[in-house]
């Protein structure tokens, strides 16, 4: 009997278990594309910011 409860306990794990699926990866929306843009036009204002400040010293 405890061989049965302990088959009973382990067995259903991997029968049941589901294969993994991979996700399809997306490509690039439009709305990705324009916010890069404007976090890298920001990069560079700061930058060229930090640049004109450090200058004047």
């Amino acid at each position: 009997m405890r061989r049965l409860l302990t088959l009973l306990v382990v067995l259903p794990g991997p029968v049941l278990a589901e294969a993994f699926e991979r996700p399809v990866p997306q490509g690039e929306t439009g709305a990705a594309a324009v916010s890069y843009a404007l976090a890298a036009v920001g990069l560079v204002v700061t930058l060229a910011a930090a640049q004109w400040l450090i200058s004047r010293r």
